[in-house]
């Protein structure tokens, strides 16, 4: 299995797949009034889709997975060019931290982070924080089902594209246990030849989710071992939106 994709729950998907489409460089692939793709090159044969499918109401538990972007000595010209592009500065109780805390045109909060030495190279995502129960478990799990490896960074555990490139997994311990769905979440996809995900995924303490409406779908909703939410994309075939 690889990962292949971040998605978004949107209000309005055209609006929010524009914003992250100019914000990290990517190319618009789909945007057909009731979604948008996104392909953002990686470099090393590695790539990431951004895919923004429509939600009604938003879940109103605090996310768990978001972006940090790549700041560094340009960390000011970054924010200035997301402002411009529909960002704000957002308040989420940061305090006084060397990292710059905006939100996307629906609210949902991001990060511009200072120069780290672990986000030299990784291009304009430099991390994908996603809360965890138990970090050194859950990069385990992740690591089985992505097939990125360890690497060094600042959170309790890390992972990143064999290839060396793009941005960091990062495993976070989580303020408080898992609360509702999310509105972000990441698909993976298997490889001709892989193991039964599910099979994997349920030995490995992950499980598979009934949710209403994905019935007859062709990807599988799953939570990892802490109950973060991601779909098990076909071999071939789009993106997942968890249904509300």
């Amino acid at each position: 299995m690889r990962l292949e994709n971040i998605v978004w729950g949107a209000r309005n998907p055209h609006r929010l797949g524009t914003f992250w489409a100019a914000a990290l460089g990517a190319e618009v692939t789909t945007d057909d009034g009731t979604g948008l793709e996104a392909h953002l090159d990686l470099g090393g044969g590695a790539f990431l889709d951004l895919c923004f499918q429509p939600v009604g109401e938003p879940p109103s538990s605090p996310p768990r997975l978001h972006l940090d972007l790549t700041g560094g000595d340009r960390q000011g010209e970054v924010v200035q060019r997301l402002i411009g592009l529909g960002a704000r500065p957002a308040d989420i109780g940061q305090g006084d931290v060397p990292w710059v805390v905006l939100a996307d045109p629906e609210g949902n909060a991001f990060c511009v982070m200072e120069q780290r030495s672990a986000y030299v190279g990784t291009g304009p995502i430099a991390a994908l924080p996603l809360d965890s129960a138990d970090p050194e478990r859950d990069a385990e799990f992740w690591s089985a089902i992505t097939g990125w490896v360890r690497a060094d960074g600042h959170a309790p555990a890390s992972l990143r594209h064999p290839a060396g490139v793009g941005p960091l997994l990062e495993l976070c311990p989580e303020p408080k246990p898992k609360q509702g769905k999310g509105l972000i979440h990441l698909d993976v996809r298997p490889a001709p030849g892989d193991p039964d995900a599910v099979s994997v995924i349920r030995r490995l303490g992950g499980e598979t989710i009934d949710w209403p409406g994905a019935e007859g779908q062709p990807w599988t909703v799953c939570a990892d071992p802490s109950g973060n939410e991601f779909c098990v994309l076909a071999p071939h075939g789009g993106a997942a939106f968890l249904p509300g």
